[in-house]
């Protein structure tokens, strides 16, 4: 990941309105970004609506449109709001398409990080549901959740966003994964190469 002060700066410089900013900005975190959308689409169906690309530029629009560029106070709070962004923006698709749908079974799926797209948009929904619970009993482990499974974030670099050790980060999203067992009253197994 960049280090924190060219991207903090490039923040604020962007908030004061320099449209320069943004632009070196985007160049700055791009790749970063790309990857961090790729890994939330992992497990979409082939010919899903949205690609990596399309995701980050979407997200970008929503952090404008919304006005939250004047919120974002550093590189961690940045990349934080990114992963939530693309979990609504996904979230929002999957509710629009179970609409269209009307049902479908849930499939057991591994709640692995990075692995969003479960085939099933009413498993996205039904997760989004939960993690609104979540966050109201317990800020830091939802985003844990977010940053790992919507970003497809490493033990170390959710970590490193979130300014706590990485042993601190595995237990909280361990306990994540079982409250989001028990709200969804749905068995989400683990999958291999869970601890990292």
């Amino acid at each position: 990941m960049e280090e924190m002060q060219p991207i903090t700066r490039l923040l604020h410089r962007w908030q004061a309105g320099d449209r320069d900013a943004f632009g070196t900005l985007i160049t700055t975190v791009y790749a970063e970004l790309r990857q961090m959308a790729r890994h939330a689409m992992l497990r979409e169906q082939k010919g899903h609506f949205y690609s990596p690309t399309v995701l980050v530029h979407e997200a970008f629009l929503k952090i404008q449109e919304n006005g939250l560029e004047t919120e974002l106070r550093d590189r961690h709070h940045f990349f934080r709001t990114l992963a939530r962004v693309m979990r609504h923006i996904l979230v929002d698709f999957a509710r629009r398409q179970s609409r269209v749908k009307h049902g479908g079974e849930y499939e057991s799926v591994p709640l692995e990080e990075g692995q969003i797209g479960v085939l099933q948009p009413r498993f996205v929904t039904r997760l989004d549901d939960a993690l609104v619970h979540l966050r109201q009993v317990d800020a830091t482990k939802s985003d844990i959740v977010e940053l790992r499974f919507f970003g497809g974030l490493s033990l170390e670099q959710t970590a490193e966003i979130l300014e706590i050790s990485p042993s601190a980060v595995y237990r909280a999203w361990l306990e994540a994964k079982q409250f989001l067992r028990e709200e969804m009253g749905y068995d989400v197994s683990d999958g291999p190469g869970e601890g990292t």
